[in-house]
């Protein structure tokens, strides 16, 4: 990226944000080195944003959620980037959910950034991109970054590991649907939001966070931080200030007992060994021997003709 185009991205244009994000989301040979010298130009002038993973069972209105959070945080004064993790198209390998569309207001704004990011070809839908796109958002000069996932998942336990605040969106009413949660997924949950808690399902709300409370009550949680059941409405914006004062509330208090930079320095240690083991892989894959061996080895595995860690062995000699 040339310098003109740096200054671009540091002065807050959105085109060379978009730029420079297609170049790190490229999987040509071409721009991988172009795009390391990207991150390394914008790395001391990142961090500076609240990161917020966002993520709920279909239907329970993510998009609108997000819509509103945004809309109320551009009034706060906030630059607000999205980052949709979309799932691809299976036949196309094109994004399918069309962000831009659902967040149509939003969009409009000048102190708004969305980006859906194809998930295609990485791990539990996250796209592998992510962490680094947050980066140049940050660089760009954008104060909240929210990272909305495709659902309830292995995905989520990607985005908890690269974001600072994590939030589960329910429904009201959802006994049942507490049930077809992970316990995993509510032990990483910072905060359980029940949207929708507007007209006729206002009062079965109200019930739905007594139950969630005492189901969290339950669960083991990081020592400086009580997760938080709360209600509001996307549609009427009923709360939504009531969501942010809280997110602030823990922001503030993390960066008061050193649990924040720690647990970015922690998300960086892991990110860098989930780096190494793909590109081990990427090298595995890569190798002609290898390449020549495999085949046959999978059949002599298939067949039982041979143990799965002795045709693993035979790989790794020829590494």
């Amino acid at each position: 990226m040339s310098q003109f185009d740096l200054q671009q991205l540091l002065g807050g244009n959105r085109r060379a944000l978009a730029k420079a994000i297609t170049v790190i989301e490229s999987s040509l040979d071409a721009h991988r080195e172009q795009a390391q010298t990207i991150l390394e130009e914008v790395l001391p002038h990142s961090g500076n944003s609240i990161r917020v993973g966002i993520t709920g069972v279909p239907g329970v209105g993510k998009s609108t959620f997000i819509e509103a959070f945004g809309l109320y945080l551009i009034e706060q004064g906030k630059r607000v980037a999205v980052l949709a993790v979309d799932p691809s198209s299976p036949i196309a390998g094109g994004s399918i959910l069309g962000d831009k569309t659902r967040m149509e207001e939003l969009s409009r704004r000048e102190e708004a950034f969305i980006r859906p990011t194809p998930a295609a070809g990485a791990l539990g839908g996250v796209a592998q991109k992510t962490r680094e796109t947050m980066l140049l958002c940050e660089a760009a000069g954008y104060d909240v970054i929210l990272v909305e996932t495709v659902g309830v998942g292995q995905s989520e336990y990607q985005v908890a590991g690269m974001v600072d605040f994590f939030m589960v969106l329910m429904l009201p009413g959802g006994g049942d649907e507490l049930q077809g949660i992970k316990k995993g997924i509510m032990e990483l949950a910072d905060a359980l939001v029940i949207n929708k808690a507007d007209g006729d399902s206002e009062k079965l709300a109200g019930m739905t966070q007594r139950q969630y409370t005492s189901a969290m009550s339950l669960l083991r949680h990081n020592s400086f931080w009580t997760p938080r059941v709360m209600t509001c409405s996307a549609l009427t914006s009923h709360n939504i200030d009531a969501v942010w004062a809280m997110l602030l509330e823990y922001y503030y208090e993390a960066l008061a007992c050193n649990a924040f930079i720690s647990k970015r320095n922690q998300q960086n240690l892991d990110w860098m060994r989930q780096l190494l083991n793909e590109m081990l892989l990427l090298k595995l894959s890569q190798n002609a021997t290898v390449k020549s061996l495999l085949p046959d080895l999978e059949r002599a595995v298939e067949r039982q003709e041979i143990t799965a860690f002795a045709a693993v062995k035979q790989i790794m000699e020829h590494l």
